[in-house]
């Protein structure tokens, strides 16, 4: 008779949550996963997947006002948020159901409840008070937006969770936060036609990214019409007689909205999780601590993805999974890899970055060669469209090696991705300037830039 109930018990059906409970049960384990929402987690329900239909709906506006340089005669177009909810509804039902089948089909066990712990190996199911036992428990519960508490007013306003199912567009919408979400969130609305003010107690929105992308991306976005307040941050929400909100800033400023969204981060999903009876340890965020291979201080008990406040990307949730698969499942020790990660910023335009910043790249390395591009993509000469695209690639000037690759602008997130192969191999410039350009493409510029435009010597910009 097995010592446990299940070899494997997974909290969270997350990405990774999913990939964990389909991985293992394929092998042959005995698996349950509990998940108390719905399944697909952050990605597929509330964040990467919608948010990227959002992106695509808030395009259009722009495609359409471009199509008359090329020709095209557009009348009487129009936008009905209700249409956009509910085909977004019906897609992102249709992942869930895959995630679902994919659990089922691998052998594992499907369970639609809270699940918290009760010690190392007992797990409470919340929605029938039963309790199981498990060899190995993950914790994939991913993390939530923060609804800074401390705000007066903060019950006013939304998160991203709260935008993807609002029952009308808003007229004029206020949005807190200098990061991807909050960047990517007031292109969305503005594309929408929504009136757009971000608001930002930083000097430069996207302060972790390379300054020429950030400095591009702002400008572009006031040219576009959305207003950006920095150095600033929101001191009080009320609610005025008319429903309208009015926010109040610290440095004096009053703004009569529609709605306020706060997009201040966001926090690991660890609340009343029975962490403690379990004796798992977590830092001051609540995001639980693990070792090189996502094992928690408790031997049998691993953490995945957001939970653990590491690199809050999808993917990273993805890689970390399989590691953990190699470590335990196959007796290979496995670490994950989180140097030289990709990442896109889906604004409009898009950032697409790997690898450091110049600032970053600096304090690294003693001399860097610097080549930047700027100039008109080719897809605005006839639109008309004032608009700038921005590609730059980082070198060690003492080995050749390129350590950091920005690109802002369309299919930015595309370029990220193919780029990202190309460092992680350890690419040089010299290996840039053999390969071929695709003429006529934007992309081209990464191969044909063979001058440096500047160089940088000991943090100091030199000719």
């Amino acid at each position: 008779m097995a010592a446990y109930d299940y070899d494997l018990f997974v909290i969270g059906g997350g990405s990774g949550g999913v990939r964990a409970g389909r991985m293992a049960a394929s092998l042959g384990k005995r698996v349950a996963i509990a998940e108390e929402f719905r399944f697909g987690g952050t990605c597929v329900i509330r964040g990467c997947v919608p948010k990227k239909l959002f992106v695509y709906a808030s395009q259009y506006r722009e495609h359409f006002e471009d199509a008359e340089g090329y020709g095209w005669t557009l009348r009487n177009s129009s936008f009905d948020w209700t249409k956009l909810l509910a085909a977004k509804n019906k897609e992102i039902a249709r992942l869930e159901g895959l995630y679902r089948r994919g659990l089922e089909n691998s052998g594992a066990e499907v369970i639609d409840s809270r699940a918290e712990l009760v010690d190392s190996h007992t797990i409470r199911i919340v929605r029938t008070g039963q309790t199981v036992t498990a060899e190995t428990i993950v914790i994939a519960t991913g993390g939530t937006p923060n609804p800074h508490e401390a705000l007066p007013g903060h019950e006013f306003c939304i998160s991203s969770n709260d935008a993807f199912d609002m029952a009308e567009l808003p007229r004029s919408i206020l949005i807190a936060g200098g990061g991807y979400i909050a960047v990517e969130f007031a292109n969305i609305f503005h594309g929408l036609g929504v009136e757009t003010t971000l608001i930002y107690r930083g000097r430069e929105i996207l302060s972790r990214f390379d300054h020429d992308l950030r400095r591009g991306l702002h400008e572009a976005m006031v040219d576009k019409g959305i207003r950006i307040i920095l150095t600033d941050v929101i001191e009080e929400v009320t609610k005025a007689p008319t429903g309208a909100l009015v926010a109040r800033t610290l440095n004096g400023e009053t703004l009569s909205l529609d709605t306020v969204m706060l997009a201040l981060g966001r926090t690991p999903n660890t609340h009343g999780l029975g962490l403690e009876a379990a004796g798992v340890a977590v830092n001051e965020r609540g995001a639980v601590l693990v070792d090189q291979y996502s094992r928690t201080n408790v031997p049998n008990i691993f953490a995945l993805g957001d939970v653990t406040d590491r690199v809050q990307l999808t993917p990273v949730a993805i890689h970390e999974v399989m590691c953990f698969i190699e470590t335990k499942y196959r007796n290979n020790p496995t670490a994950p890899d989180h140097e030289l990660i990709p990442t896109a910023v889906f604004s409009q335009p898009e950032i697409g970055t790997v690898g450091l910043s110049e600032v970053d790249a600096a304090r690294r390395y003693v001399e860097l060669e610097v080549f930047r591009a700027e100039f008109r993509p080719m897809k605005a000469t006839l639109s008309g469209r004032d608009e700038k695209m921005i590609m730059k690639l980082i070198t060690d000037a003492a080995s050749g090696k390129i350590v950091g690759a920005h690109v802002l602008g369309h299919n930015a997130g595309e370029m990220a991705q193919l780029l990202g192969i190309s460092l992680k191999a350890g690419v040089t410039k010299a290996a840039f300037d053999r390969t071929m350009a695709v003429h006529p493409t934007a992309a081209e510029e990464l191969v044909t830039a063979y001058s440096p435009s500047y160089r940088v010597r000991n943090g100091e910009r030199v000719r």
